[in-house]
């Protein structure tokens, strides 16, 4: 009798996340899965929130403490050969039993893992107990540091000796909350005679065709052994097949006149459905997998040139300056983020103009949904590996479970189109040459051999379809210093730590991957986070929000070079806001009017986890900072500026877009009282992806010594303003100006605030969110003019009130 005509063919997946139960000491919790222990004890009531004021001190036991979750699987009602229990992601140091015998350990938050219960799942008779235990991180860390020695890194935490988000123990940005649980889906998976192991589709360009060559590994039940299979693959409408008999094929399909995929602003981002289907001799399918593919070049120039060596994005064919944000794990309990947070955060930076998101290094790989986000909003992904300002011991037990680590997220991620660069590491070889490694390492590995050796063949094995680089920073190669600006990827953070953002201005990169200056969150995030606190930049609170290393220090010194240091907590809040805008537009400005030289700036950050002071550009409640407007600015297509070349005003129109540009740029030269002292226009032509420049004529050059002169540039609805001197140096008018409502127009636009200005108003800011906690403004930080004025839309401000919005309002030169 065949056997094979009674059994099921097709696999059949069956979720697990249901029933699960959270012990510790003998107490049972219901446990959400996908979840983690801090969220399960939160919604149990056993702990406080740790974002609100001081709470994160009082829950640090949690992530000393062993947890166990448990369950039970009904009786196995299943005809396949084979069942297996899948963990999509359990954080992090786990033994699992099933039926009361140890199926399996686990050591890595960023590997899924398979277990065979066939054996141990049987039909009929009782429900089966599984169990996943989960020892303290810490205590796992210091096991392994134990057995391979110590090593002295930046942070001095657990993160180096364990698979684990290394900002869980802690960031400049993030609190310490060192969580456990099954942070990502649990299945069962019934399968008979083969299944799917692992696909990786190889995408390119041939011309005008697409290629997606399909390598696909297969597991086979022991009775399958040698059996002749078949892979089909649909894409683009064509259907190809291939025949093998081992655990091995590969199957390529031609998809003619493909539509490329391309960046944010630069065209549209087509995706093609593209299915693998597994089928046994008979023709009967056991296994299908489905993902979306875009067709896209892409490569990283870095030739040398007479100025050093490059680093520039090249899609399509097509050099980019990259206009990028640095991503961190959207929640420090990353199971809480769901797609439509996802969708959200990705969505604000493509509104912002953003072309690449870099997933930085000492978070998580993301699930599969924010990549699909990145693919549809084309949205460029540089995926850095899981390595971040520590030395990485290269003994084991942690090699091979980095190896591994980085193989199944290399072929899990490969089939995004978004996905553009894989980056080796966060600053470790900076912190070699730099922070004193060398020397106190005494010849100890610390994660070179996985940055220049391990990792480049693993992404050459897995996916040679990208591009990859070492580290960031890195300029190449170690005939350079690690984060020499002439050569490759640069980080720049003397100007925050040490300086002031115009040391911006003193060199010209070829691409910096990190920059960035801190401001506090949004005034309503602070009052949800420290309630009942009086706010003040050094009230308890405030300074538990406050991570960064003399962070406050950093921002009273940055206020001081520029403005008088405020008493007043609001208006301190506002200029710090104002010098955040002010640096990054500083280091964007002067870098992009150096395309090509300089190609890229990514800044940090775009997001936080929590609600805290930092150099995001959206806060941990996810309100707008003025930053997030500022870039909207600095990243559109089209940007004017002043920059000093030689010590003398220049005003270039940058221009990203493929088409040309014909600037009519108006200048004027104007006296603080409001006064044109002179007025000229400059025709600039800057053709696609270019950038026009003239010099300011010298009728128009204002006197810095007056303290009371600046240029005025506008064109196409843009502006750009150079002031010779410091604020602090400048004669800013008493701000007078009117605010008058504009009722919803019904268009779903808000409220409109209509502010008219009398004197010069610099740096003019409607709080949204002191109108209402919802609220949320169209516009951020604005310049007017005497006589000009402008209407900044609100929605979600229900109760709309002249005299609330104008004290709302916050302006340079206000008293």
């Amino acid at each position: 009798m065949n056997t094979d005509n009674h059994r099921p063919r097709s696999r059949e997946a069956v979720p697990h996340t249901e029933g699960w139960t959270l012990r510790h000491e003998g107490e049972a919790l219901p446990a959400q899965v996908p979840g983690c222990v801090h969220t399960d004890l939160l919604a149990a009531g056993r702990i406080p929130d740790p974002f609100i004021g001081r709470n994160e001190l009082d829950v640090d036991w949690v992530g000393r403490t062993d947890w166990e979750y448990e369950t039970t699987l009904g009786a196995r009602d299943t005809a396949h050969e084979r069942t297996d229990l899948v963990f999509e992601g359990l954080d992090t140091a786990a033994e699992i039993s099933v039926g009361g015998e140890v199926i399996g350990r686990t050591a890595n938050m960023h590997r899924g893992y398979r277990f065979d219960i066939t054996g141990r799942y049987a039909a009929g008779g009782a429900a089966t107990p599984v169990s996943v235990r989960f020892t303290s991180a810490y205590a796992a860390a210091d096991a392994v540091r134990e057995q391979i020695g110590a090593r002295r890194e930046a942070y001095p935490e657990a993160a180096p000796f364990i698979r684990k988000m290394a900002c869980a123990f802690g960031w400049d940005w993030g609190p310490i909350l060192v969580t456990a649980g099954i942070w990502k889906d649990v299945r069962l998976d019934h399968w008979s005679t083969a299944r799917l192991d692992r696909v990786r589709p190889l995408v390119t360009v041939e011309g005008s065709a697409g290629r997606v060559e399909i390598r696909l590994d297969v597991e086979r039940t022991d009775r399958a052994a040698g059996r002749t299979l078949t892979a089909t693959v649909r894409v683009g409408g064509q259907e190809v097949s291939g025949s093998f008999d081992g655990d091995a094929a590969t199957v390529t399909a031609v998809v003619p006149d493909v539509d490329l995929w391309w960046p944010n602003g630069h065209g549209a981002q087509p995706l093609y459905d593209c299915e693998v289907t597994l089928h046994d001799e008979d023709g009967a399918a056991l296994d299908r997998w489905s993902r979306r593919v875009g067709f896209r070049t892409v490569e990283i120039d870095t030739s040398a040139d007479a100025h050093g060596s490059g680093f520039t994005f090249v899609v399509n064919g097509e050099r980019l300056f990259v206009r990028g944000v640095n991503w961190i794990p959207e929640d420090i309990f990353p199971s809480r983020v769901t797609t439509e947070r996802y969708r959200e955060r990705l969505s604000q930076a493509a509104e912002a103009h953003v072309d690449l998101v870099r997933v930085w290094g000492g978070g998580i790989y993301e699930r599969d949904d924010f990549y699909d986000v990145c693919d549809e909003l084309g949205l460029m992904v540089w995926q850095d590996f899981l390595f971040a300002c520590a030395a990485y011991p290269e003994e084991q037990p942690l090699r091979s479970e980095i190896e591994a680590e980085a193989r199944e997220n290399v072929a899990r991620l490969m089939p995004h189109a978004s996905l553009v660069l894989w980056n080796g590491n966060n600053e470790n070889l900076w912190a070699f040459r730099d922070w004193g490694w060398e020397e106190r390492l005494a010849g100890d590995s610390w994660g070179e051999g996985y940055y220049l050796g391990l990792l480049p063949r693993v992404v050459a094995d897995t996916d040679p379809t990208r591009p990859y680089w070492a580290g960031s920073p890195w300029s190449g190669s170690w005939d350079h210093h690690p984060n020499d600006p002439a050569h490759g990827v640069t980080h720049s953070w003397d100007v925050w730590n040490v300086a002031d953002y115009t040391d911006y201005l003193d060199e010209v990169p070829r691409f910096v991957a990190e920059f960035g200056w801190q401001a506090p969150p949004a005034h309503a995030t602070l009052r949800r986070a420290l309630p009942g606190e009086e706010l003040r930049p050094d009230s308890p609170g405030m300074l538990h929000h406050q991570k960064a290393s003399d962070g406050n220090g950093k921002l009273e010194r940055g206020l001081a070079r520029h403005f008088e240091i405020p008493e007043d907590f609001d208006r301190w809040h506002y200029l710090t806001q104002v010098n955040q805008v002010r640096a990054v537009a500083t280091g964007v400005e002067h870098w992009r009017s150096h395309w090509p030289l300089s190609a890229g700036a990514v800044v940090w950050q775009l997001n936080d986890c929590w609600p805290v002071t930092s150099w995001a550009a959206v806060d941990g409640d996810a309100r707008l900072k003025p930053l997030w407007y500022e870039l909207r600015r600095l990243y559109a297509d089209r940007l004017l500026t002043v920059q000093l070349r030689e010590g003398r005003p220049v005003v270039h129109a940058v221009n990203q877009s493929a088409r040309p540009w014909h600037a009519e740029v108006e200048l004027r030269r104007m006296s603080a009282a409001g006064d044109v002292l002179g007025r000229e226009r400059v025709t600039l032509v800057a053709e696609a992806r270019t950038v026009a420049s003239a010099p300011v004529p010298d009728a128009l050059l204002p006197d810095a010594a007056s303290g009371e002169e600046y240029l005025v540039a506008d064109a196409d609805g843009l502006r750009a303003l150079h002031v010779p001197v410091r604020d602090l140096a400048f004669r800013y008018p008493v701000p007078e100006y009117e605010v008058a409502l504009a009722p919803d127009d019904g268009t779903g636009e808000g409220v409109g605030v209509v502010i008219t200005a009398h004197t010069l108003l610099r740096d003019l800011l409607l709080q949204a969110d002191r109108l209402a906690p919802a609220a949320v403004a169209d516009q951020g930080l604005l310049t007017l003019l005497p006589g000009e004025s402008v209407t900044v839309r609100v929605r979600g401000w229900e109760s709309p009130d002249a005299a609330v919005a104008r004290a709302a309002l916050f302006v340079l030169g206000q008293p």
